[in-house]
């Protein structure tokens, strides 16, 4: 496979849930495109038609986890084809909720899927394309656990998980960024919304980024 041409940037951003990605996604989106930078904000499992679809069947089916990753990455594989891969050859920068590095940190760290598993999927899914950055939003399972309680929103499969799976998911995701400390920026997610807020601002003028 060639490797794709990409002039826009690759930002995903990473944790467990009620980490306060999605409040973060949003203030960086905006601030972005008060900056004239074109942004295109998408979502794993998800993105496209298709993926919406596949996300239903996975938030809420029990499945063997091989087939969860291969579903995560028939998802993946879609979206990049048809949204992000694309964005990126026209200039535009992508935000993206989860990629690759969820499905490193949930099916393999939590649920035991064997890494050359996963490797070889990533491999055939996209051989040549990794996030630019990636922001990984650090919490204790159990606060994000009180957070998601304040929240009061219906738990997916994912969420009604026992309080060790989501310790070993964070235990995996730290893994992935001290493997890869130029790519992955680990955040202190306890901190306040604003000060993350600058802390995000100040690794994006670190990179010359805006």
């Amino acid at each position: 496979m060639n490797q794709p041409i990409t002039s826009g940037r690759f930002i995903t951003f990473e944790g467990i849930d009620g980490a306060g990605k999605s409040t973060q996604i949003v203030l960086l989106v905006e601030t972005l495109r008060a900056r004239g930078i074109n942004v295109l904000r998408t979502r794993e499992p998800g993105g496209t038609e298709l993926g919406e679809r596949l996300r239903k069947v996975l938030l809420g089916m029990e499945m063997h986890v091989d087939t969860e990753a291969m579903l995560m990455f028939a998802a993946r594989r879609e979206h990049l084809a048809t949204v992000i891969e694309p964005a990126l050859a026209t200039g535009t920068w992508v935000v993206c909720d989860r990629f690759t590095d969820a499905t490193y940190a949930y099916q393999v760290g939590a649920r035991g899927l064997e890494a050359a598993r996963c490797d070889a999927l990533e491999a055939w899914v996209h051989p040549h394309l990794k996030p630019d950055l990636t922001l990984l939003f650090d919490l204790p399972p159990a606060l994000a656990a009180a957070r998601m309680e304040v929240n009061g929103a219906e738990p997916d499969r994912f969420e009604r998980e026992r309080h060790g799976f989501f310790e070993r998911v964070r235990a995996a995701y730290l893994e992935r960024a001290r493997r890869e400390p130029g790519r992955f920026h680990v955040i202190d997610a306890s901190q306040e919304p604003r000060e993350i807020a600058r802390e995000i601002a100040s690794v994006f003028s670190e990179r010359a980024w805006l």
